[in-house]
């Protein structure tokens, strides 16, 4: 999760690109990921733990894939997306 030690965030350019066609800015990426809102936890996952987390922009939500390497204090952002309302229930964290 992101806190005050792991301050280097690395976006991959994927998730560049899906940031700026859903019209979802860094700083809304960063919030979410200060608040460290986890949907759900691969942190068994190799070579580098990670997670989904919640974000909202206003009333809309996103979802943020990152993957973590704490040795080197770093957070990468993988993908952002809009959660498809079909396969998530009301409150975008759980999956039907």
């Amino acid at each position: 999760m992101y806190n005050e030690l792991m301050t280097k965030i690395l976006y991959r350019a994927h998730a560049v690109q899906r940031m700026f066609e859903r019209e979802i800015p860094a700083a809304k990426v960063r919030k979410a990921l200060e608040s460290a809102d986890v949907i759900e936890d691969y942190s068994s996952e190799m070579p580098e733990p990670s997670r989904l987390m919640l974000g909202l922009q206003g009333r809309r939500p996103f979802h943020i894939v990152t993957s973590e390497n704490p040795q080197a204090d770093e957070i990468t952002v993988v993908t952002v997306y809009l959660p498809d309302a079909d396969k998530w229930k009301k409150d975008f964290r759980s999956r039907k």
